[in-house]
This record gives C-alpha cells, structure tokens and sequence, in this order.
C-alpha cells in the first residue's frame, strides 16, 4: 500500500473532523498540528481539543481505548482551554447508533482508506516503556501493589489530603474541603466499627497509617496496620513516631494471611480490589479466622454494577481493562449483591450496607483538581507521560462514579454466633453529635 505524503494525511484529518463537527456539533473545537482550528469560526480562547497528524492513523490501526490513552499520555490527544471534566461536560450528546445515523458513510471510510497509508511515523501505541505493567490478577501480589503505590510518597502529596488518604472522602456537605471529608471519614468508620478503649483493630491494606493512628488518638485502641507498599510502610511508621503511638500502633510489612492471632475490630478500606476475584474465597476465610466471634468487620470497597449472568460480568470492556493495565495490575472488582452472598457464605452475618458513590465521584475529582494545580512539581516527580495517565485515570474514575457505572459501599458485619449480635437497636449512634 503506498504511503499517502504529510500534507494529505492533514487534508484527510481536516476533512474527517470538519464532518464530525458538523454532524455530532460537540461544544468544542478541533485543533490540528499546523494550527487549524475546527470550526474556523471558533474563538482561538475557547476549548480546543488538539489532534496530532499522528493520532487519526494510530486510532484506525488499533481502535479502542487503550489508544486514546496512549495518545493522552503521548500529547497527541490534548484537551485545551479547559480540564477534562470540561470536555466531558461538553461532548456530544448523541451517542451509539443514533451518533453512527448522523455520519456520513461513505465520506468516513474514504477518509479512513487515506489515513490507513500515512507513514508509521511513531511507534504503535501501546509500547511505551510504562505500559508494561502486570495485567492479571494475582491475589494482592507484592510487585501489583509496589506498581501502584510506591510510585513515590511525594507525588501522592500533590493531590491528597494532608492525612495522605487514598480511599473515599466521606462529605457531609458537599461544599466541604477535602482534608474535612477524610477525617469525617475516619470518624463515620471509628463508628461504625463502635470502637472503644481496649479494642485490637486490624487494617488490612493501611495505607500509610491514617486510620490506625486516628483510632489510637481518639478511641483509645491498639491497632495493627499491614501493607505490602514499602513506601508506604516507611512514611507510616515515621508518624507513629512523630505521634506518641509506639507500642499503641505497628505497621508490618506483610500479606494478610501471613498474620496470626485474632482481633475485636477489622477494617479492609479499599483494599479489596487489589484481592482478584479468584481469590475471594481464600480471603474471607482469612478475615473470617483473624475476627472474633462477634468481632466487627467492615468492608469498604469499590463495585460494578451487576449481571444477570456472572460470565457476562467477568466480561471486562475497553475501560476496565485499561485501567488494570495502566493503573491498577491485578486490580478487580465484583457486585455489591456478590460481596454480600460470599459474607454470608463464609461465616458473617451483614448488618449494614451504605453505598458512598457520590462521595468518591467527589474525591476523586478534587484529587484530579489537586494533580492539575500541581502539574509541575507532579511532572518533575514522575515524569509527563505517567503524570497524564495519572490525571487521566482521576478524571475517567470520577466520571465513572458520577455517571453510576462503577459503585462503591461500606458493609458492616459480625462473625457469625447463635444469639445476640450485641449490636444497637438502630443507627442513631452513627449520627449522634458532632461528627
């Protein structure tokens, strides 16, 4: 096939995108390598989506979202003039077959035949150094997790909360900062767990410590945090230093299942996905072993919504997978009516299920907000290309809970015995006073 010449792999963009604007009529313009900006009418201030020369040809060759996000993180894609949400906001408001009615046929595939010969010019997306990451789950191996979070503890800095939080924001008004929402969300879990003076809580998967040194500080617990992130286990051990909390507070560096005895309390706050679905079963006889009878358990983890068919839901599209390849390996979710049958299953009777959707659709786009206001000092941290895989993942993430696609929720449960579960007779004592 002969290769089509620069200027007419331009000419054919131009034109591809001309009709797409004309046609789907999104609230943005089209701006190419050599300035054009589609429409030409569109004001040069206003919200421009850039397109290299190269993306179109790289987009046909291999279509899907595994190339929109290398074209993201290689800047041949650039949302200008405004954020991602921005473009989310303004994109067209057809889609699916009715988007497909509204192009024209043939001026598409004759344009597509052009762009199929322009010069391979760049490498087929996909092969950049930082896209081979791990893509199967594997039950919360260490390298998954080291992949994910020892990318370092300062860039995590430039978009969390002081506490360094890296799960759901808990927002009683939605107005309120994001350092409130996290320490009202340490406290909504102390309470649901109905914590006291005395108790031994275990966190499984801690992060760097937030959660154990607030349940010493304000519930009078020995806790124990473990976690397979080094870096993590490092910055978390200097706060309990920094803190008072020796001999009230540890973080090892282990696999849960490594650990022996039992404890009154159990938190696993996002954690959970890192698991594998295959792995459930092994995990929950884990928790089950560690938990006193009657010890409180509480499950905080992110959903999808579910199937009528567990073979159809296994089923992974475009979005997920990226986001396992890119973001999280080993990373998997399951549906909220599956976590609740595999607790009973294994020996925990439920007692309260809450869904925090909305809550992590605003975390997530405030750390999104945070990434963005610290673009610089992000990018000589990790570098441009993860830095946009990285906003782009926050963005996609908090589109994702915003629009219901993906769900999160925080189960409280016991250990199973005959009698009283020795729980209160309602939930007034979650609400009760000042959070």
């Amino acid at each position: 096939m002969a290769q089509m010449s620069a200027d007419a792999v331009s000419g054919a963009t131009r034109q591809l995108l001309q009709h797409v604007h004309e046609a789907l009529g999104p609230e943005f313009a089209f701006e190419l390598a050599d300035g054009t900006v589609i429409p030409s009418a569109a004001s040069p201030d206003g919200m421009r989506l850039f397109i290299s020369d190269a993306a179109l040809p790289r987009l046909l060759r291999a279509p899907g979202l595994r190339t929109v996000i290398e074209l993201y993180a290689a800047g041949d894609i650039d949302p200008r003039g405004g954020t991602i949400f921005d473009f989310a906001d303004k994109r067209p408001k057809v889609k699916g077959k009715a988007l497909l009615r509204k192009l024209n046929k043939r001026l598409l595939l004759g344009s597509a035949w052009k762009l199929l010969r322009a010069p391979r010019g760049l490498a087929p997306a996909g092969e950049a150094p930082d896209a081979a990451a791990p893509n199967a789950a594997s039950g919360s191996a260490k390298a998954d997790i080291a992949f994910h979070y020892d990318v370092s503890n300062d860039f995590y800095r430039h978009f969390l909360d002081p506490e360094m939080l890296y799960t759901c924001g808990y927002f009683r008004d939605w107005d309120n900062d994001l350092a409130t929402a996290q320490r009202d969300k340490l406290e909504m879990i102390c309470r649901k767990l109905r914590l006291k003076p005395g108790d031994r809580l275990l966190d499984i998967g801690c992060g760097w410590g937030g959660l154990i040194c607030y349940a010493a500080q304000h519930y009078g617990v020995t806790a124990v945090g473990v976690t397979l992130a080094e870096e993590q286990a490092r910055l978390a051990r200097d706060r309990i230093r920094e803190r008072g909390l020796e001999g009230k507070v540890q973080v090892e560096l282990k696999d849960y299942r490594e650990l022996d005895g039992q404890f009154d309390k159990i938190s696993s706050i996002g954690m959970f996905e890192h698991v594998g679905i295959d792995n459930h079963d092994d995990y929950y006889r884990h928790v089950h072993r560690l938990l006193k009878p009657r010890g409180l358990y509480l499950h905080h983890a992110i959903t999808r919504r579910g199937k009528k068919d567990l073979r159809k839901f296994r089923r992974k599209k475009a979005e997920y997978q990226t986001l396992v390849r890119y973001i999280f390996p080993g990373g998997e979710v399951d549906h909220i009516g599956w976590t609740l049958t595999n607790l009973e299953a294994h020996g925990f009777e439920v007692h309260d299920v809450e869904a925090w959707r909305e809550h992590y659709a605003r975390t997530t786009r405030l750390w999104a907000e945070n990434l963005m206001a610290a673009k610089e000092a992000a990018i000589a941290e990790v570098g441009e290309r993860k830095y946009r895989l990285w906003l782009a993942y926050l963005c996609g993430v908090s589109l994702g809970f915003d629009r219901g696609t993906i769900g999160i929720f925080q189960t409280v449960t016991s250990r199973r015995t005959k009698g009283p579960s020795g729980m209160p007779p309602s939930r007034e004592d979650l609400y009760r006073g000042a959070i």
